[in-house]
């Protein structure tokens, strides 16, 4: 029986007596072959499929410790600054724990599906006139200012820690850390937290190496690819449309220590990938989450991907959250007459 990853991993987390065990079943999500794609790109692949948590992405693995948590210190609400995922993550647990939250969103910028999701688990949101990184400004000084109001964006170390299960759980599964983890970087608090997670089970003895972390963002919100912070972040991948990531530090220590890089990938090429991963191996994920996808195959384009690398995609958001952007990418449905005649003639018969 699933009981969620405060029970699956409670020895590895900073759990006391006092900390409610909160959970929505979440953790535990395929690590699945991705066949097809590993063909085309001459490595053996999988995709970790965190966009099968709860609240379809990865957040929900740092949202159940960091809501605990925040029971346990006496809060009384939940407040956060996020373009979708985090917000639908944050209203699931808050209502969970039978407490308010308060979700600040950049006014027009966010999936309809996300944030659907934080209006039906019962979150006030707010919508802010400007981008993520002003409306988490906001959030941390209301966090500050109310002592009793928990702030759950990824500034709050439980987040990252509750993050790092999805590390151990790539490495239980396959039996040791895989040669390649490529992912999503927007906030750039889940690289760090992959990092912490492979690092804490090498010093266990769980695994003997680390794993070389590939860091892929949107071209037009690139900020630690280009070395400075953008302003205007703009790209079709919503989750990761954020021009100064909090955790930058830490995301640079992850691909210093491991070997990696940053690299960023056009929309065209995010959409692409997201079709290819569909279409060819059946798995349905965000645009964000298929930047890693776009990223690979870039750099099998320019001679710089080497065979036979065990590489783990990490998939952080469902399909479903964002639809629009699956539909602008391909054919709609053909519409005919109810006879068996019209039926043969769109099928070629």
């Amino acid at each position: 029986m699933r009981k969620g990853i405060l029970h699956s991993y409670e020895r590895f987390f900073p759990l006391t007596e006092r900390t409610p065990r909160l959970s929505l079943c979440e953790g535990d999500t395929p690590l699945v072959p991705l066949r097809n794609m590993g063909r085309e790109l001459g490595v053996e692949l999988y995709g970790k499929y965190d966009g099968l948590n709860p609240t379809g992405s990865f957040k929900d693995r740092g949202m159940v410790l960091a809501v605990s948590k925040a029971l346990e210190e006496g809060a009384k609400a939940l407040i956060c600054a996020s373009t979708g995922n985090t917000s639908a993550s944050a209203a699931a647990y808050g209502a969970a724990a039978g407490i308010p939250c308060f979700v600040l969103l950049p006014a027009g910028k966010v999936a309809v599906g996300k944030l659907a999701q934080a209006l039906i688990y019962g979150a006030r949101v707010i919508a802010v006139r400007g981008n993520f990184d002003r409306a988490l400004e906001m959030a941390r000084e209301a966090s500050r200012e109310k002592g009793s109001l928990a702030i759950v964006n990824s500034v709050n170390p439980y987040r990252l820690f509750g993050q790092r299960s999805a590390s151990w759980e790539i490495c239980d599964e396959l039996g040791d850390a895989p040669d390649w983890l490529v992912l999503p970087v927007g906030n750039a608090g889940n690289i760090s937290a992959y990092c912490a997670g492979f690092e804490f089970y090498r010093e266990i003895g769980r695994i003997e190496k680390l794993p070389r972390l590939m860091g892929v963002q949107a071209e037009g919100a690139a900020p630690l690819v280009k070395g400075s912070p953008v302003d205007e972040p703009e790209t079709v991948a919503t989750a990761i449309r954020i021009g100064h990531p909090v955790s930058a530090d830490k995301a640079r220590r992850a691909v210093e220590i491991t070997s990696g890089q940053f690299l960023s990938v056009s929309d065209d090429e995010i959409l692409d990938a997201q079709k290819m991963l569909a279409s060819s191996d059946g798995i349905f994920a965000e645009p964000a989450s298929c930047a890693p996808l776009a990223g690979l195959v870039k750099l099998r384009k320019n001679g710089r991907l080497p065979g036979g690398l065990r590489i783990v995609l990490v998939l952080t958001g469902n399909g479903l959250k964002d639809p629009d952007s699956a539909v602008s990418r391909v054919d709609l449905p053909v519409e005919i007459d109810g006879t068996p005649e019209a039926l043969a003639e769109v099928l070629g018969l």
